[in-house]
């Protein structure tokens, strides 16, 4: 009897047990609700009202219309504010920032210096609002060291996708010896992505990719803050475009391209880039190549006006500020035509040039370049989610995507300078900014 009644107990445990170990397993994950006053719609360009999006992990879980408050989860109420999906910035340097002493310092500026700038520009960068950035262009991939300490969460910052060092040809827009003397310089070759020819072109981009590059950027024409003279001119051939492009689509990476001029603009659309940056001069056979190619335009449109006015105040050496001078104004007026023309925008800055986290002056640009505030809005999630081609998990605010959720205090669709002031950032769950203050994380 002993024995029967000795077995039955330990029977009887072990079913406690597994049914403890079922219930444990079955258990939901903690679920944290945000209270969004009003949440922008960026697939459909339009605000809703009161809604609640239920966050998981790392994951947005669902969004409901109206307030829910569901037992047991952790609730966070932003009043009289407006959702946003996180802000996504396509064009960003994070690891410079232009300053009075910049040409001089540049000769002479220790590497880890930069690197450990860029942890301060990368936060102050998330604490504005935006939680994932494409780097076109950096000192030595530094940014892909930088885009594996923030992922592993040693470093706070945006979600990166990097380009590593710009592609430039001989004395072009990213050749950094332009203005020294090759003697003491010497001559920059595909180690330094410097190239000559279609297969030296092939083989920089094959070298990105080894280094950990997630895409390419490329000058095919000249630019404005290099000490060369020739701020538009086309730098490279469409053959030397169109092997880029190709070499990077093989290895799935996409190709944006710095583009002032109206030629270079040409060959790099019909050599099949992904993204125009800047486009100044752009023409109107531009425009109508890139709206049939589907080609993206992030016009990084503030900076042209802040290199202008810095120029005017002398902060540049003199064959730059000609350029600044030339350039920048003429910026609005070709956004205000492509847009009328159809091509499809991304929000990019150009945020180095000007300090980071000012990355939303753009809007206040764009609308007083006649573009609606939604679309601009869209631009910087939607939009920039399909250029990078991640919009399977960012861009909106949907069930599975990350949980990249930010706010602002009011309507952006009646006062875009509210984008200014963002006052809540989450970033795949993780609150860094509440009641307009950082959280700290570590």
């Amino acid at each position: 009897m002993n024995l029967h009644r000795a077995a039955f107990r330990a029977a009887l445990a072990l079913a406690s047990f597994a049914a403890v170990a079922a219930l444990a397993q079955e258990a939901p994950a903690p679920v944290t609700v945000v209270h969004c006053p009003s949440l922008f719609d960026s697939a459909a360009g339009k605000m809703l009202g009161p809604s609640t999006v239920f966050v998981s992990g790392n994951r947005f879980q669902k969004v409901e219309a109206g307030t829910q408050t569901p037992l047991g989860a952790t609730i966070i109420d932003l009043p009289g504010a407006t959702c946003l999906p996180g802000l996504i910035d396509d064009h960003v340097h994070l690891d410079d920032q232009l300053g009075p002493k910049s040409y001089e310092e540049r000769a002479q500026v220790n590497f880890a210096n930069l690197v450990l700038r860029s942890t301060l520009y990368a936060r102050r960068t998330l604490l504005a609002g935006f939680t994932t950035v494409r780097n076109v262009g950096d000192t030595d991939y530094d940014t892909v060291a930088l885009r594996q300490e923030i992922a592993a969460g040693t470093v706070i910052g945006p979600r990166i996708f990097t380009a590593g060092p710009a592609m430039s040809t001989t004395g072009g827009h990213a050749d950094d010896s332009n203005g020294l003397s090759l003697k003491l310089q010497g001559d920059p070759g595909p180690l330094q992505s410097i190239f000559n020819g279609a297969d030296e072109a092939r083989k920089v981009v094959r070298l990105h990719y080894k280094e950990g590059a997630d895409l390419i950027k490329a000058m095919p024409s000249g630019g404005v803050l290099d000490l060369g003279t020739n701020g538009s001119g086309p730098q490279m051939s469409e053959d030397e475009i169109r092997a880029i492009v190709e070499t990077a689509h093989d290895y799935g990476m996409k190709v944006a391209v710095h583009a002032h001029g109206a030629e270079a603009i040409r060959r790099s659309v019909i050599a099949g880039v992904d993204s125009v940056e800047h486009g100044t001069f752009m023409d109107d056979e531009d425009i109508k190549l890139m709206v049939a190619h589907g080609t993206f335009y992030c016009p990084t449109v503030y900076t042209g006006q802040f290199v202008a006015e810095q120029a005017k105040k002398g902060a540049y050496p003199p064959t730059v500020a000609a350029k600044a001078l030339a350039i920048g104004p003429q910026i609005m007026n070709t956004v205000t035509r492509a847009y009328k023309g159809g091509v499809k925008f991304a929000y990019g800055t150009d945020a180095g040039v000007y300090p980071h986290g000012q990355n939303w002056e753009d809007f206040i640009y764009l609308v007083k370049a006649g573009l609606p505030p939604a679309y601009t809005l869209q631009m910087a999630t939607i939009n920039a989610a399909q250029l990078l081609g991640h919009d399977d998990e960012i861009g909106t605010v949907a069930a599975g995507k990350y949980a990249d959720l930010v706010a602002v205090p009011g309507n952006p669709l009646d006062d875009i300078t509210v984008m200014s002031k963002v006052n809540f950032v989450m970033k795949a769950g993780v609150v860094y900014k509440r009641d307009g203050r950082e959280v700290l994380t570590q």
